[in-house]
């Protein structure tokens, strides 16, 4: 199927060294009336809307960018209004800007497509991670490809998108060292391949708001 896609790119004067989470708060605390750009229930509310989320924040090679699907593509294209950035202890000025919006095809596809992972993708959580360490090379693999087309599944159930043929993967991946929220966590760079069409910039995993798990395409293809 094809989803409405858009990613805002904001260019400052200075290269972004901070995380996604950080720029996630920011922009969630400006327009807090949106629900959608901060993935609470209320503003000052605890309880997360479970959901793939719409919006999802990303900092690559120091550029900020924020990724709208669907719904979201319009309430991207507001927050395009922002002149700068408070990050921690300091304000990035946004001297441009760039909306990139078209739709993008989504779902299984006839042929194998080749991905490369920007960002750790967070694979596992406590219970599986415990699984994971206790497995030979060989289970460790299989367990990341069941991991993985876990992820498509519940990515495409948040999407209202049905999954009706079977979907296969094999990754070739790498154990990194991360944190989320100031927590230790385990995270995996690398390649993957797998009967299914993800657009670019798109994360899978867990939290993918806050830049996790950023897919694209292999150049080669």
């Amino acid at each position: 199927m094809f989803i409405d896609n858009t990613i805002l790119v904001l260019k400052t004067y200075d290269m972004v060294i901070d995380s996604p989470s950080t720029l996630r708060g920011f922009i969630g605390q400006k327009f807090s009336e949106n629900m959608i750009l901060h993935h609470h229930l209320n503003n000052g509310s605890t309880k997360l809307i479970y959901s793939y989320p719409k919006v999802q924040y990303k900092i690559l090679n120091g550029c900020p960018m924020v990724l709208g699907i669907g719904e979201a593509v319009g309430i991207v294209k507001e927050i395009s209004s922002i002149s700068h950035l408070d990050l921690k202890e300091k304000r990035y000025v946004v001297i441009d800007k760039e909306l990139i919006g078209k739709k993008v095809n989504y779902g299984v596809a006839t042929d194998v497509i080749s991905y490369e992972f920007l960002t750790p993708w967070l694979a596992l959580d406590e219970e599986s991670f415990n699984r994971y360490r206790k497995r030979n090379r060989e289970e460790k693999q299989k367990q990341l490809e069941s991991i993985l087309v876990g992820n498509i599944i519940s990515m495409s159930k948040g999407l209202e998108y049905v999954i009706t043929d079977k979907i296969t993967a094999s990754v070739n991946v790498h154990e990194v060292p991360t944190s989320l929220k100031g927590t230790p966590m385990l995270g995996f760079l690398g390649t993957f391949s797998v009967n299914f069409d993800i657009p670019d910039y798109w994360g899978i995993g867990k939290s993918v708001s806050r830049g996790f798990g950023t897919v694209i395409k292999n150049s080669s293809q």
